[in-house]
């Protein structure tokens, strides 16, 4: 790497750390902070808030790092331009291109963190952040309960229904329990009526708890079943809890790139959700891949607009940062609202603010190489 090459990038990563913290802290306090309070409020240790503070800080992080690249670029080329460097640049022979190469470099490897980071370890602290919250309102609102709803499918065919008056997530258990079979006519077999049933580590491994009830579907043959036993005419939970109470969850940061493609393919054969939802589901699964690349368009838009005759301060790269980042947001808000409507492909929705980002910078880039 060329001495130039460490110059720019080491303009870049201080004032890129500067925008994680600072938005950060603001999307902390406008997101999270109303919640935390409320915890508060309702007399949760300190202890446990804290817990809900350090799973909510993940996905807080890592939504600022390309918010973060663009901030980062254009006080760092601003900087450069005003203190005449991007002219001494010039003058040797330098292209725009080649100076904004060491930000593509940058931008990238921030991609890469982030598309890791957001597959892996937001969804994990997402599903505990969930988890701990449902079980601290089920604490301070002793009535609560959660109910859900579950298909099982086996050879593109629904098996098996399961509702469930109660569920826990954290302690992966299901109480008052009514399992329906079909068989390949559509038509109900055998009913499980169950106390509960808890999750035991392995995903088709679900006990029964106390006692439970089967019976065919005309009322008679009735068998009584008690802790563990699992009876052969009602096909196994294939599910974890987490899969469970994966189409109520309204947060794509719940879930990794694998299971919202199961979600979609599982939907499309058991019918279990509306095609507006199932859209809904394809472009959160496409965002997965357009939000880290939002770090590489926006540092090289960011560098691109930096670059200016004068020093640009703080304020102004603060400012026109909020300015992209707002109309960013609109487009794919927009794209979204279409998607679901089926109007244009939930994919095209995802990357449209991209292809609109990567095309200003091009534009952008041109003009400043051929001024």
């Amino acid at each position: 790497m060329k001495k130039v090459d460490r110059l720019i990038i080491s303009e870049l990563f201080g004032p890129w750390l500067m925008g994680v913290a600072m938005f950060s802290t603001l999307l902390l306090a406008a997101t999270y902070l109303g919640t935390l309070t409320g915890l508060i409020v309702d007399g949760v240790d300190f202890g446990t808030v804290l817990k809900v503070t350090a799973l909510v800080l993940p996905p807080t992080l890592i939504s600022t790092f390309a918010m973060a690249t663009l901030l980062g670029a254009l006080l760092a080329f601003g900087r450069l331009s005003g203190d005449s460097e991007i002219v001494a640049l010039r003058a040797g022979g330098a292209s725009i291109y080649r100076i904004l190469t060491p930000v593509a470099l940058f931008t990238m490897v921030v991609a890469l963190v982030t598309f890791a980071l957001n597959d892996t370890l937001v969804p994990y602290a997402t599903k505990q952040k969930e988890s701990l919250i449902r079980e601290i309102s089920k604490a301070t609102k002793a009535k609560a309960v959660q109910p859900t709803f579950s298909v099982q499918t086996e050879d593109e065919r629904v098996t098996a229904t399961i509702q469930a008056l109660d569920f826990s997530l954290q302690n992966g258990t299901l109480t008052n329990v009514v399992i329906t079979g079909w068989d390949a006519e559509r038509q109900p077999t055998f009913l499980l009526f169950a106390d509960q049933l808890k999750y035991a580590g392995n995903k088709t491994d679900w006990r029964i708890i106390g006692e439970a009830t089967l019976m065919g579907a005309d009322g008679r043959d009735r068998t009584v079943f008690k802790d563990g036993l699992w009876p052969g005419q009602i096909p196994k939970i294939n599910a974890t809890p987490q899969e469970l109470t994966a189409q109520k969850i309204s947060d794509p940061n719940y879930f990794t790139t694998g299971e919202l493609r199961e979600q979609v393919r599982q939907a499309a054969l058991t019918k279990s959700m509306t095609p507006s939802d199932v859209r809904n589901r394809e472009f959160w699964f496409w965002t997965k891949f357009t939000i880290p690349l939002a770090a590489f368009v926006f540092g090289i838009l960011g560098a691109a607009l930096g670059i200016r005759s004068h020093r640009a301060g703080t304020g102004t790269g603060f400012a026109l940062s909020i300015g992209i980042m707002f109309a960013y947001q609109v487009i794919s808000n927009f794209g979204a609202t279409w998607a679901m409507g089926g109007a244009i492909p939930p994919a095209l929705a995802a990357f449209v603010p991209l292809i609109l980002g990567l095309i200003a910078a091009g534009i952008i880039m041109w003009k400043r190489n051929n001024g």
